[in-house]
């Protein structure tokens, strides 16, 4: 009974250090966490004007095609052969740059985004890494990602870092300060 009676003892002893040990595990929306922020309002306005201002653009260099396709068609008749070529080179020459510059508006489009939204992206994971440490969790779990496909009960620690972020759910958000695209020092 007694060679019996060691070996359990050992065993529980090890049990009991390795439930010691478990690593805490917490999850969180980061998606609900950085709509809940009031910079990505501010991101989402700002991204928006100047997607506007891109459109304006786009939409004036396609006015231009179109008034001078117009023109040439109602015109061609009346036109040597070398200025319906001259004219049919600058109609395309026009439709190629329209389509260069909405290639170039997209890509820049996707830069100011990121441009506007790291800092944000950056202010939250610093929260969360904060509330993890402060509240002894080893891993916090991104859940919006969806990338889970099985994982034991966790905490939820979005109450936790909208807190260390000072923001109250639910309660209306400062409105941010509106700015001119092209100076985005100036307000409006």
């Amino acid at each position: 009974m007694k060679k019996l009676i060691k070996p359990v003892i050992v065993v529980l002893a090890l049990m009991m250090n390795m439930q010691a040990e478990a690593q805490k595990i917490g999850h969180i929306s980061l998606d609900s966490l950085l709509t809940l922020m009031p910079e990505t309002k501010a991101a989402k306005q700002s991204q928006t004007d100047y997607y506007k201002q891109l459109e304006s653009t786009v939409m004036s260099m396609q006015t231009e095609l179109q008034t001078k396709y117009k023109d040439y068609t109602e015109n061609k008749a009346k036109y040597t052969p070398l200025i319906q070529e001259t004219k049919e080179k600058e109609l395309n020459d026009l439709n190629q740059r329209i389509q260069d510059f909405q290639a170039s508006a997209q890509q820049d489009l996707q830069k100011k985004s990121d441009e506007l939204t790291k800092p944000i992206l950056d202010k939250a994971k610093k929260a969360i890494e904060t509330v993890a440490k402060e509240n002894g969790y080893k891993y916090v779990i991104d859940t919006s990602a969806g990338n889970i496909l099985y994982s034991e009960p966790s905490d939820d620690v979005l109450g936790l870092v909208v807190k260390k972020l000072g923001i109250t759910p639910g309660a209306k958000q400062p409105e941010a300060p509106k700015t001119n695209p092209t100076d985005p020092k100036k307000p409006k």
